[in-house]
């Protein structure tokens, strides 16, 4: 079977050395260093860190790397040589070692503190201090920032060893969790979902570390064994990887005046946040409290829609506590994620999770998280009491915002241009779009459909329900279906297909242009909808056959998923267009899956 990736541009950047030149470490060179850090980035033992932004760590290098894979996508974009991933040099920096780099680019990496919240709660419980000073990046060292093609990237390694935050873990990374991550990030990129990007994938042949997880088909709920498997290092790519909880941490010691610099560390990190991830809309040389109240209100329309957008394509993060949710507004940390199979409002990966960030709830986990957020400016606007009242405005819109972009990618997901801002919308058309929406989730929760070939075979306006029975499930776990009459279920599919064609082609659902016609809408829809989408059932037999070496199926689903709203061939549709085989259902580490990584 062969797979093409689209057309990339031509490289610039050919070895390490032409893309020394364009390190820039504004973090470091800009932010406070923990005054107890080492000098030589010797620093690998769980401890304290009292105050500073970072902290500067060496990577550990795995054992004997071997290529996986790189994105080419991300390469062409970057302006790298695809050649330059499994070149001497760049395999080095990538796998752990920074030894050897040239020069300005700098031999120790950095890893950041940050606090915990869950759930608009927060936590110092995971410190094993029980202070909340030793927690953060246990084993993702940053080791590069650049500025490319005019934009800054920062490049972090995951599985770089350990850190003052380690928390006593290895600080390693299995090949398993950094496939699913490396594959998932370019994937959610394709979607066009905000996100960090992978840009390398090595593995040791010959280091490995042990992890639970499941017996091949287990039932259980929670790993049934240790396993050891290859370490690996991938290596994600972003803007920042600023987080709402590190905010939160500059805070709490603000909050109680920790120590001398605590209120002075708290506004230059949110001042660093502001120029590394809205420079372009947030004016420089305006007063820091008018920067602040700007920062939550850019954040709070990022966020929204990062989210709703999760909701678009059927993603669950799985656990979106405050640490794990990027000050950029874009998905990181891919842990314990999963995309939709069967459509469950409850729908969570995670087996830790609970419903407060299963997949219909995530909403409701951004507004907490964004409660989080604006806490955390609050001590820097003490002192100007206007300022506050408009940060308490911006923080209770969150809801209104929040719904309507969920409004909004419902209608686009349906193809409807109602709520779009050129519309001007009635009542009644409010009152019908409300109508068929509640009725279409009522429908997919009582008929066992497939989330992402429902919302596909919807895009192409079908005349009858025919071609949406494609994502109806049947014979499945007995526990996980509905006893509703199946004739009663093709009744109620086919009124509510007639009423949604009703709506689709009204009048006052092209009040804006001219009538659309039936390709039109479709081809916009499947622009919306994917047909692809990762689903944990193609990602297991990929990262099972890695683990012998063999990484043709990781190359396959790279191909595959980097074009998820793509017709591609026949033979990719028999096998990734497909609803999820009964035998998968509960089944660990398919289904469901712990954080062990």
């Amino acid at each position: 079977m062969t797979y093409t990736l689209p057309q990339q541009n031509a490289a610039t950047i050919s070895t390490l050395n032409d893309l020394a030149p364009l390190a820039n470490y504004s973090l470091v060179d800009t932010l406070n260093c923990d005054p107890d850090a080492t000098q030589n980035g010797v620093d690998h033992g769980p401890r304290q860190v009292f105050s500073g932004h970072y902290v500067p760590v060496n990577p550990t290098p795995i054992q004997d790397p071997e290529y996986v894979a790189h994105s080419q996508t991300f390469f062409s974009e970057l302006g790298f040589s695809d050649n330059m991933a499994q070149s001497a040099d760049f395999m080095r920096l990538f796998s752990g070692d920074t030894s050897q780099v040239p020069p300005p680019m700098r031999k120790t990496g950095w890893a950041t503190g940050y606090a915990l919240s869950i759930y608009g709660t927060e936590y110092i419980q995971q410190c094993p201090f029980q202070t909340g000073n030793g927690y953060g990046d246990g084993r993702a060292i940053s080791v590069l920032e650049a500025v490319i093609n005019g934009k800054r990237w920062e490049m972090q390694l995951k599985g770089g060893g350990q850190t003052p935050y380690c928390r006593g873990a290895d600080g390693r990374a299995v090949l398993r969790s950094s496939i699913r991550e490396f594959l998932a990030q370019e994937h959610m990129h394709a979607l066009g979902v905000p996100t960090s990007r992978s840009l390398s994938l090595y593995v040791s042949k010959t280091e490995t570390v042990q992890r639970p997880w499941y017996s091949p088909g287990s039932l259980s709920h929670n790993p049934d064994r240790y396993i050891y498997e290859p370490t690996a290092i991938s290596t994600r790519v972003a803007p920042s990887f600023l987080r709402v909880g590190q905010l939160e941490l500059f805070a709490r010691r603000a909050r109680v005046n920790q120590h001398p610099k605590a209120l002075e560390e708290l506004e230059k990190i949110v001042l660093h946040a502001i120029d590394r991830e809205y420079p372009d809309v947030i004016d420089t040389l305006l007063p820091t409290p008018d920067k602040v109240v700007l920062l939550a209100r850019e954040f709070q329309g990022r966020l929204a829609s990062l989210v709703a957008n999760w909701i678009r394509v059927g993603f669950c993060q799985g656990n979106f506590n405050s640490d794990n949710c990027a000050v950029g507004g874009f998905t990181l940390d891919y842990g314990p994620f999963g995309f939709c199979d069967m459509f469950q409002p409850y729908y969570q990966p995670w087996t830790g999770g609970g419903r407060h960030f299963s997949f219909m709830n995530q909403p409701n986990a951004a507004q907490k998280n964004f409660e989080m957020f604006c806490s955390a400016l609050r001590p820097l606007l003490a002192a100007h009491q206007d300022h506050l009242r408009a940060l308490d405005q911006v923080q209770n819109e969150f809801p209104k915002v929040m719904n309507k972009q969920m409004k909004t990618i419902w209608a686009a997901k349906l193809g409807l241009s109602i709520l779009a801002e050129d519309v001007d919308n009635t009542e009644a058309d409010e009152a019908a779009f409300n109508t068929l929406l509640s009725e279409l989730l009522t429908l997919m929760q009582q008929t066992p459909v497939d989330y992402t070939i429902f919302f596909r075979e919807l895009s192409s306006i079908p005349k009858d329900i025919s071609p949406l029975q494609k994502s109806f499930y049947q014979n499945i776990p007995q526990n996980t279906a509905n006893d509703a009459d199946p004739a009663l279920w093709d009744k109620h599919w086919t009124q509510w297909l007639e009423n949604w064609k009703t709506l689709l082609f009204s009048a006052s659902n092209n009040n804006a242009t001219l009538p659309r016609s039936s390709d039109e809408i479709s081809k916009q829809m499947k622009k919306v909808n994917p047909k692809y989408i990762l689903r944990e059932w193609f990602v297991a037999p990929a990262y099972q056959q890695a683990s012998s070496g063999d990484y043709t199926l990781v190359q396959e689903l790279q191909a595959v998923m980097t074009q998820p709203y793509e017709e591609q061939s026949k033979l990719v549709e028999d096998k990734y267009y497909r609803l999820k085989p009964a035998e998968y259902f509960e089944v660990g580490g398919v289904s469901h899956l712990s954080c062990s990584s």
